[in-house]
């Protein structure tokens, strides 16, 4: 049963399983009509079947966001369909083996959907809800943009990108109407993770989150209005602390002078004799 209606178009990126799959059955609750975008279009289908049985509307988009032109679709609908309102930025792939086992062309794919086309739908959406006046993004890292030491480096690269590039987002359109947000889950119980090449039962049991809790974790926190959301932080003190220590190097970041211990020692006086 819808529990609010008339709140405009949702388009989901990864929706064909996962959080993008949850995420899309929960718009859908919410009274969001929806475009689910997806690779696989026969879970496509049947994801769009279940959801207009709620009585929502519901498009398609099946494609590839490794492939340029794919990417440009999507682009094209966030640019031109003034009934979007919200957008979740949630396709992305996984790599979990150390960089020296690892296959640097699949790297350079992964790194094309979870950045390059990360990018430009999100640039796109931002564009476009800043000239209808509102709007909601929200974009899907990871909980390993803050713990560079696990998986593999260009994996939690790519999510800490994620999760720089929507605060920068915060800060520049302030004030716009948009609301954005990152999400950064822990590990979820999806397939993301086998064909990241970690099937999920070797996870241990106490750290994986069921995908249903993460996705409504993300969705509270969206409501409270947060920039930030880590589904299983229990003190967000914690994250605040984070930010405000950041916050405090920003000064020293960028000035005239070296530190002085980078400094070289000063030369000696002349001797005397």
């Amino acid at each position: 049963m819808n529990t609010q209606t008339g709140q405009g178009t949702a388009l989901i990126t990864g929706a064909s399983s996962g959080m993008g799959s949850v995420y899309a059955d929960r718009l859908g609750q919410r009274g969001y009509d929806l475009i689910l975008a997806g690779r696989d279009s026969g879970k496509l289908e049947s994801l769009a079947a279940k959801i207009r049985t709620a009585g929502r509307k519901v498009d398609r988009v099946a494609g590839d966001l490794g492939r340029k032109a794919d990417v440009k679709e999507i682009e094209r609908r966030l640019l031109t369909d003034a009934a979007i309102t919200l957008f979740v930025n949630n396709a992305g792939q996984a790599a979990v083996t150390p960089l020296l086992e690892s296959d640097v062309d699949k790297l350079e794919q992964m790194i094309a959907v979870n950045i390059i086309a990360f990018t430009r739908l999100a640039a796109a959406a931002a564009k476009a809800f800043v000239q209808r006046g509102r709007g909601t993004i929200i974009n899907i890292s990871s909980a390993v943009a803050l713990a560079p030491e696990m998986l593999n480096g260009a994996y939690n690269g790519s999510k800490a990108y994620v999760l720089n590039f929507t605060q920068s987002m915060q800060n520049e359109l302030a004030g716009t109407g948009v609301q954005v947000q990152a999400v950064l889950p822990g590990a979820v119980g999806t397939e993301f993770w086998a064909r990241g090449g970690l099937p999920l039962e070797h996870l241990p049991k106490e750290i994986v989150m069921p995908v249903e809790v993460a996705v409504d974790a993300a969705l509270a926190g969206l409501d409270q209005g947060e920039l930030v959301t880590i589904p299983s932080l229990p003190d967000v003190e914690n994250w605040d602390a984070f930010v405000a220590a950041r916050k405090a190097l920003a000064p020293n970041l960028s000035r005239t002078q070296a530190a002085a211990r980078y400094r070289p020692p000063a030369s000696p006086g002349p001797s005397r004799l």
